[in-house]
């Protein structure tokens, strides 16, 4: 395993974490990858694995018996199989790469907006904006399902007259209904991670800017963006595993009749009676292959991203 080695300059929180790191032992960190790593490797093993071998015999005695097959995974990637999650893949990416790009751009303009426009008002709003992340997601689920089916009304007081302030838009069993309420959810966490990350970007940079005759769009769009990239990459990561491995949100606004994500698909795999149950080990590698993907050629930024926005010290 590689050092560890400490940024130079400066005492922030970053640095000081930076330098923790350092001080601990490589043998310590190695002990903690296989710790780790075990469950998550011995459901790997007991993937190639057919359901009697699983549910009879120890996963390390795989190389003993030589009982390994990808009949599994051939199961979960036939297309004319009936438990096929090519259909559901398609579905998380259509309901993950929405729900991560959208609250990334409208966050983004709001966390420039919060820390270098000074508008009255600014630091008030920016606490509410926060102050949205008490808010459990459960209590709010099924009041919004009947938004998107019903549309939001008001019945005026002592008159007959109904104000609408929402339409019907009939997002019962649509993706969209999935993404849209990610997207909700995930601005307040976004606008706090980045507004942190910008606002301690150089002010002497956009002064250059406004000298220079750019107006708030240009330098958002020619400065703070290319400078941002780990704390937007940061986030990036975190949004799109928590789209891609969500069940919750999926599971309520979708209908039977519906295509559903990896998750809803998987949990509902093990069938009657568990007999498609020695399915599941290998439909959830399947389903991590592609946060695993976006994880690994995204984490030089990810700890770039966090750190950057730490409170100074």
């Amino acid at each position: 395993m590689a050092a560890i080695t400490a940024p130079q300059g400066g005492n922030g929180l970053g640095d000081r974490i930076y330098q923790r790191l350092a001080d601990i032992p490589t043998w310590v960190l190695w002990m903690l990858v296989v710790v780790w790593t075990i469950p998550s490797f011995s459901l790997f093993v007991n993937s190639f694995r057919n359901r009697d071998a699983q549910r009879n015999d120890a996963f390390w005695n795989i190389l003993n018996e030589r009982d390994a097959t990808v009949e599994n995974y051939s199961d979960v990637l036939s297309a004319g199989s009936t438990n096929d999650l090519t259909d559901s893949i398609i579905t998380s990416a259509a309901i993950s790469v929405p729900a991560t790009i959208i609250p990334i751009a409208f966050a983004a303009f709001a966390a420039y907006g919060f820390a270098w426009i000074d508008f009255k008002g600014r630091k008030w709003l920016f606490i509410a904006t926060v102050s949205l992340l008490a808010i459990p997601l459960q209590v709010a689920l099924i009041p919004l399902l009947r938004l998107y089916i019903g549309g939001a009304h008001l019945t005026l007081p002592f008159t007959d007259k109904t104000m609408t302030f929402l339409p019907d838009i009939d997002l019962a069993g649509d993706p969209a209904a999935v993404w849209l309420t990610h997207t909700g959810f995930a601005m307040p966490f976004a606008i706090f991670l980045l507004h942190n990350y910008i606002s301690q970007l150089p002010k002497e940079v956009f002064e250059s800017a406004r000298i220079d005759g750019a107006d708030h769009f240009t330098t958002f769009w020619r400065l703070v963006v290319p400078l941002s990239v780990p704390a937007l990459a940061s986030f990036a990561i975190f949004q799109f595993l928590w789209t891609w491995n969500d069940y919750l949100i999926a599971n309520t606004m979708l209908d039977a009749q519906s295509s559903v994500p990896t998750t809803v698909r998987i949990a509902n795999l093990a069938g009657d009676f568990d007999n498609t149950d020695h399915l599941l080990t290998a439909a959830a590698f399947v389903q991590a292959f592609v946060p695993l993907v976006v994880f690994f050629s995204m984490q030089r930024f990810f700890v770039r991203g966090l750190l950057a926005g730490s409170v100074k010290g």
